[in-house]
């Protein structure tokens, strides 16, 4: 897929100079990454492949502000993470990125639509734009109708597919998808990469972690 053209002005949703991490297991010093420099436009649909144990999820954590880095910069759009507190961290999450995992990380006891507004609780909406915007989410992933259902009512691409529109009802700045097809079938497998790719012809900024590669490959977490 084409790599998109950097906006005049803008700065890029990722930019990665130089980042190591290292973690410390006793007295030995692991090297999960190794000097990775990346930079990823907004709309650009990109694929971070490797094997088990490269690096692939320290990568992913340090991308969603889930960790930070040893050395090197981290920029997500245009602000340095090493400048935030956990507040701060926790709101750049919340706003700029839209998680997408492979384990669905549903509520059982919750509507696909209540699933879905979930994120906008945190921002403090009224119930009525909640759900106004949850099912404009639904709609997008082709799930328009019966969102009363739970999640023990539907397939697993189905809830797959509810929690990419979770991951939608913010409007972030980027989805960041780990694994999303991995509990999935053949057909739900097409299904979610289809919606993926769609969503990126639509200009959605979409970081994949997956086996197989989607978009353009990033360059190697040691």
């Amino acid at each position: 897929m084409a790599a998109a053209a950097a906006v005049d002005g803008e700065p890029p949703v990722i930019d990665l100079d130089d980042v190591h991490k290292t973690y410390a297991i006793g007295e030995i010093s692991v090297h999960a990454l190794r000097g990775v420099t990346l930079q990823v436009q907004h709309g650009e649909y990109v694929a971070i492949m490797g094997s088990s144990g490269s690096g692939k999820t320290t990568l992913m954590n340090i991308i969603g502000c889930l960790d930070v880095p040893t050395s090197g910069v981290y920029k997500l759009n245009g602000l340095d993470v090493r400048t935030a507190d956990e507040d701060e961290l926790a709101d750049l999450r919340n706003r700029e990125i839209g998680f997408v995992f492979q384990s669905f990380n549903l509520i059982p006891a919750r509507a696909r639509w209540r699933n879905v507004e979930l994120p906008l609780s945190y921002a403090g909406l009224g119930r009525a734009d909640r759900q106004r915007r949850a099912l404009a989410a639904l709609r997008q992933v082709g799930l328009g109708d019966r969102v009363d259902h739970l999640p023990s009512e539907l397939s697993g691409g189905q809830q797959q597919r509810v929690a990419i529109a979770r991951a939608l009802v913010t409007n972030p700045s980027m989805l960041l998808a780990d694994e999303p097809t991995g509990n999935l079938d053949t057909t739900s497998t097409r299904e979610v990469l289809s919606i993926l790719e769609r969503l990126s012809d639509q200009g959605r900024t979409i970081i994949l972690i997956h086996a197989r590669a989607r978009g353009r490959r990033a360059g190697g977490p040691g």
